[in-house]
């Protein structure tokens, strides 16, 4: 059937599964609008109110979905409002197609109004990228983009559309089949497999370090059966955070800079740690010198760039993880449990938080923890809330952790926790936010009002941004420049200016009230406040290591 780009693209939508988009109108994508609001029936459109907004809402769609997130701008200024959501997708590894329009084909290049060469401005934080000049090659790129965003290790694809193509006409082919040339190539090999099972055998403190590729290829049942089979603890980077159920006996947590106590110990007491769709970025390292000083490593993942890249393995592996995971269990012997699992307990019982009756970060999120259900949507934006939030919340399931890991991007989380609700057919979702990070993108909080989206803001609100501020306390003599923001913002009062419920919370006792009488539908915010001086241990300073590690407040006020 002969249909024109614009309807092409809808079609397409749909033919890749697509039933929600995210977006804002302009000028350059009025045919694609024209053509969603024709086709209402067939796919919703979730309006942001700014671009940012309406990317993170589709990546956080896709995290919480495992389906592809779409986000639509208009040309120039809306395509480069893109770009935070965009390297965040990247460096998250999240599928999400960016749709922008763009001025006629003949006018690109010759500085025509709202002009951006997107291509060229996203180039180095997308898989891939198309300008689609003639509507002959649209249907096919637009199939090749999902492709690309799904295959191998995922992440987003732009595809820029001039206003051209958007209004010519071409036949459209339902059966079309597409596939990439030289796609995921799995290079493991008999050998390297058989060297991983030696390694494991030898091992008397092995160790499993889980990320963000455990979650995406859906193996925690493989990990924890290989765990149990070793007495192997397993750690957890920031994004492979509920892989594995937080309640299993053998989880110590997050590690890293701000990782729980047992598992950078156990870590660095390890002769042999297995990593799992990991890519050892520097905060999860600290000194590469030191971390894998006293182990061998066996390093398994999809990505072939990864492998080396930060560490260097003994072993490496580099494919599907639900490939090689069961070959990997099924092949391995079980080891007795002894003296390693003996000082991993150790470990763990050293490191239970102590509760009190303050209103504290530990116990706002113990608090909030205790009236959600582990299918309950959580997101972060970035700062000290963050950490605390993957220190002390326990997630018991993948894909229930929203929170920008790779690019640590401060106004994510409002956008993010939108799309999860959306995914998640309006299921309560919850938002952990600073003052600061919420004041990043604080409009989309219009856009879970207007639909009605019943989303809980908890704000973790220090009057300071705390993650610098605490590191200008440690590292800089406590002169604290341009960390003290002396706002005015009552932020209850500006939650029902928006039209939603606005609470504060200076105890425990209202925490509990206003968490009791969440309203029945829309947003509702919940401002709580928490001291100034508050900080986030353990700490590894960075390039630091194990040995190096800060437990608590008073050992730097001893210091």
């Amino acid at each position: 059937m002969t249909l024109s780009g614009a309807e092409i693209v809808i079609e397409e939508l749909v033919a890749q599964g697509v039933d929600t988009v995210f977006g804002y109108p302009g000028g350059m994508v009025i045919h694609i609008y024209d053509a969603l609001y024709k086709n209402s029936h067939r796919i919703t459109h979730v309006l942001s109110a700014h671009e940012q907004g309406a990317a993170h809402a589709a990546d956080g769609y896709a995290r919480v979905s495992g389906r592809t997130g779409v986000a639509i701008a208009t040309s120039g200024p809306g395509a480069t409002n893109l770009v935070t959501g965009i390297a965040n997708a990247y460096l998250d590894s999240v599928p999400v197609v960016f749709i922008t329009g763009n001025v006629p084909a003949n006018l690109l290049g010759k500085d025509a109004f709202q002009e951006i060469d997107i291509a060229s401005v996203t180039q180095p934080i997308v898989k891939h990228n198309y300008v689609v000049r003639e509507i002959k090659h649209l249907q096919y790129t637009l199939r090749e983009a999902f492709l690309i965003a799904k295959s191998g290790r995922k992440g987003p694809v732009l595809v820029d559309i001039p206003k051209n193509v958007q209004v010519d006409f071409f036949d459209y082919d339902p059966g079309l089949n597409v596939s990439i040339p030289g796609a995921l190539k799995n290079t493991r090999n008999i050998d390297a497999l058989d060297k991983a099972l030696a390694a494991i055998e030898k091992s008397k403190r092995p160790f499993i370090y889980c990320g963000g590729g455990v979650s995406a290829s859906d193996t925690r049942a493989a990990v924890i059966e290989l765990s149990k089979k070793l007495g192997a603890p397993v750690a957890l980077s920031m994004m492979g955070i509920g892989s594995i159920p937080d309640s299993y006996e053998l989880n110590l947590g997050m590690c890293g800079m701000h990782g729980r106590y047992a598992s950078t110990v156990a870590q660095s007491e390890a002769d042999l740690e297995i990593a799992l769709g990991v890519r050892f970025s520097d905060r999860a390292t600290g000194n590469t010198k030191e971390y894998s000083k006293n182990c061998a490593v066996i390093h398994i993942d999809i990505d072939a760039a990864e492998i080396g890249k930060n560490i260097s393995p003994q072993i490496s592996l580099c494919g599907d993880l639900r490939e090689i995971l069961p070959m990997l269990v099924d092949k391995t012997a079980a080891k007795p449990q002894g003296e390693w699992q003996a000082r991993v307990r150790e470990l763990k019982a050293t490191e239970i938080p102590q509760t009190n009756c303050r209103l504290t970060p530990l116990s706002i999120i113990n608090c909030v923890n205790s009236y959600f259900d582990s299918d309950t949507v959580i997101a972060t934006e970035v700062g000290q809330h963050q950490m605390w939030v993957t220190q002390y919340y326990k997630f018991e399931k993948p894909r229930r952790l929203l929170t920008s890991g790779g690019l640590g991007a401060m106004g994510f989380g409002l956008g993010a926790v939108i799309g999860a609700c959306v995914a998640q057919g309006r299921k309560r979702a919850v938002l952990f936010t600073s003052e600061g990070s919420f004041g990043m993108n604080l409009t989309e909080f219009a856009t879970a009002v207007t639909y009605k989206l019943p989303i809980v803001v908890v704000i973790l609100n220090n009057g300071v941004l705390g993650m610098v501020r605490q590191w200008q306390t440690l590292f800089f003599d406590k002169r604290h420049s341009q960390t003290t923001l002396e706002r005015k913002t009552d932020f209850p009062a500006l939650a029902r200016a928006f039209g939603a419920h606005g609470f504060s919370a200076d105890s425990l006792d209202e925490l509990n009230a206003a968490l009791k009488n969440l309203p029945d539908g829309g947003p509702c915010l919940i401002n709580c406040v928490i001291d100034k001086d508050e900080m986030v241990f353990p700490m590894i300073p960075a390039g630091g290591s194990a040995r190096d590690i800060i437990i608590n407040q008073d050992e730097v006020l001893r210091t």
